[in-house]
């Protein structure tokens, strides 16, 4: 069975009136945690898509790049997307599913943020409600102020780019403990990586632009302290 006919299988649970809580408890180990994953993507990107006042082509055409659906699966890709837009429960209640489903591991829900982040950027503008919706999100996830900051920092172009805080290292620590920080979130944004805690095959372009914003501060860093 595909990924997406399974996924279209759990939210037609959903959509039959069978509770998150019972949904998601079934999704707790691999291989479906990669679509409790998606759910969670679809859910709150759907949802989230509607937080400036309206869906536009472009946040459908980046939802779609975050998730590489084949012309055999376009008609249960598409029908996932319209149950969980239409679908009763709130963002919050997929939120929380979704954290207690993962646990203390917050590094699938980063992941998870960086797909909503392109999402919402994909129209050209960051809008405050899109803002206010995602910093609630990562509230429910457990993020504090300084990391939601620093995926916001990897999408939002004027947003303050500290490059110490992209790598969650502080300022006075020594170039070589910096350098180790650097190479482990590279190791961590490998595909085999995501894939192995859960992210779908099809979604692992949400880490590229981690990585870019990752090097560049690692470079610019480097770069200062050499000078």
């Amino acid at each position: 069975m595909s990924l997406w006919s399974r996924i279209s299988d759990a939210i037609s649970a959903l959509a039959a009136g069978e509770g998150l809580s019972s949904v998601f408890e079934k999704l707790r180990t691999p291989p479906d945690r990669t679509v409790g994953f998606t759910i969670a993507v679809i859910a709150l990107g759907a949802k989230m898509a509607k937080a400036d006042g309206q869906v536009t082509r472009d946040e459908v055409a980046a939802f779609r790049e975050v998730f590489h659906i084949p012309k055999t699966e376009e008609q249960n890709a598409a029908r996932v997307f319209n149950l969980a837009r239409t679908d009763v429960a709130g963002y919050d209640q997929y939120a929380q599913r979704i954290k207690a489903m993962y646990g203390d591991d917050t590094a699938p829900l980063c992941d998870l943020m960086e797909g909503l982040f392109h999402i919402a950027l994909a129209d050209g503008v960051y809008h405050p409600g899109e803002d206010a919706f995602l910093q609630d999100v990562a509230t429910i996830f457990g993020f504090d102020e300084r990391r939601f900051s620093r995926i916001r920092a990897q999408f939002v172009t004027d947003a303050d780019r500290d490059p110490y805080d992209v790598l969650g290292v502080d300022p006075d620590m020594p170039l070589a403990q910096i350098r180790e920080a650097w190479r482990a979130q590279v190791r961590d944004t490998h595909p085999d990586r995501l894939i192995a805690r859960g992210v779908p095959e099809e979604a692992v372009k949400v880490a590229e632009k981690r990585l870019v914003a990752i090097n560049r501060a690692w470079e610019q860093i480097s770069e200062a302290r050499a000078a």
